[in-house]
């Protein structure tokens, strides 16, 4: 199949990644920095006479996709930081239910309204479960406009495999960036899995139900138990990391997203100096590569930790080398982004 090269923001490059996945209805509420995605959404899923629906809240848009995702459909919203905290209870309503379907949230700058810059700032309310009760939440991080366009069919994919919600974890700085990316001319066969679970209408079959709520003894607890037996296949099954010239590193740096892509120049400017540094990027937050880092602990001297935040993934990042080689953290929070330079003078110094 032909590929054609073409110049595009990382919010219309997910659209068009979401498109291609065979996205059958978006639902989005205006949030500064995602509002491409919804816009871009307001008129493409209107031309392919897909459903496109501005809800009234985050709220609504949530418990929109829930509802689609119960007929078998693939549904999706997006939002930035604080409209996500918004959905949470409706992703959790999700995630007990075992609905698939793919939310994204471009990260803006926070606690409370802060700022509409990009941030990293929302790792722990995507990884540890933002919501109540015992569930995780796939979260893939793009680095580039590429992977924007890319993580879509991943996430459909993972959703309906698993039966679980996905979280594509991006920031405003990809999501407002122009790269070139290679996009398919034409758009390649949506994988599906067989839903026998969806609600379709019962004539001719027996009913199906769907629901999170099991009051009768001990339900609950066996509910609970079979949704874990689950996510431990997911952290078995579909682990996903970059590594870049860890091999004989005396320093690895452990970024994802936006701050990873800033990595990658970082190196070049170290392997220039003869400086021997490589980098993990975790591309699965959760699950998180702790077998990746553990092993680069046997060999390394030292992982530095850069994110756009007051420290997150370095506690998952500590946790993986169990104290066997020192982690240090470099952060930046409130949107503000690093420059190549102080990333670099930080590694010198140490």
């Amino acid at each position: 199949m032909a590929n054609k090269k073409t110049l595009m923001e990382g919010n219309i490059a997910l659209c068009e990644g979401a498109i291609a996945a065979g996205c059958d209805a978006y639902f989005g509420y205006p949030i500064t920095p995602q509002n491409d995605v919804t816009g871009h959404m307001s008129r493409r899923m209107i031309e392919l006479k897909r459903v496109f629906l501005q809800a009234e809240s985050e709220i609504a848009a949530i418990n929109m996709v829930l509802g689609v995702a119960a007929t078998g459909k693939r549904a999706m919203t997006s939002s930035s930081s604080p409209g996500v905290s918004l959905k949470q209870e409706g992703i959790s309503y999700l995630a007990g239910c075992e609905l698939p379907a793919l939310i994204v949230n471009v990260q803006r700058g926070g606690p409370g309204l802060g700022n509409i810059t990009g941030s990293q700032s929302d790792y722990f309310q995507a990884v540890k479960g933002g919501g109540h009760g015992d569930y995780r939440v796939i979260t893939l991080a793009s680095a580039s406009v590429q992977e924007m366009y890319d993580m879509p069919q991943l996430a459909f994919e993972l959703a309906d495999k698993y039966r679980t919600p996905v979280m594509i974890l991006a920031d405003g700085y990809v999501g407002m960036m122009m790269e070139p990316i290679t996009m398919p001319e034409k758009a390649p066969e949506v994988k599906t899995v067989k839903k026998d679970w969806a609600l379709t209408g019962c004539a001719g079959r027996k009913p199906r139900k769907i629901l999170s709520l099991y009051m009768s003894d001990g339900l609950l607890e066996a509910h609970n138990r079979k949704l874990n037996e689950k996510y431990s296949l997911i952290k078995k099954n579909e682990v996903r990391y970059e590594a870049v010239n860890t091999e004989g590193a005396d320093i690895v740096i452990a970024a994802f997203g936006i701050a990873a892509k800033i990595c990658k120049s970082v190196l070049q400017m170290a392997q220039k100096d003869g400086l021997k540094v490589g980098m993990i990027r975790p591309i699965t937050l959760w699950p998180f590569p702790e077998q990746a880092f553990a092993d680069i602990a046997k060999t390394a001297k030292k992982i530095l930790v850069v994110e756009m935040n007051m420290g997150q993934m370095v506690e998952d990042v500590r946790l993986a080398v169990q104290g066997k080689i020192p982690v240090e953290f470099l952060g930046k929070p409130g949107g503000s982004i690093f420059s190549t330079e102080e990333i670099y003078e930080h590694i010198k110094k140490i």
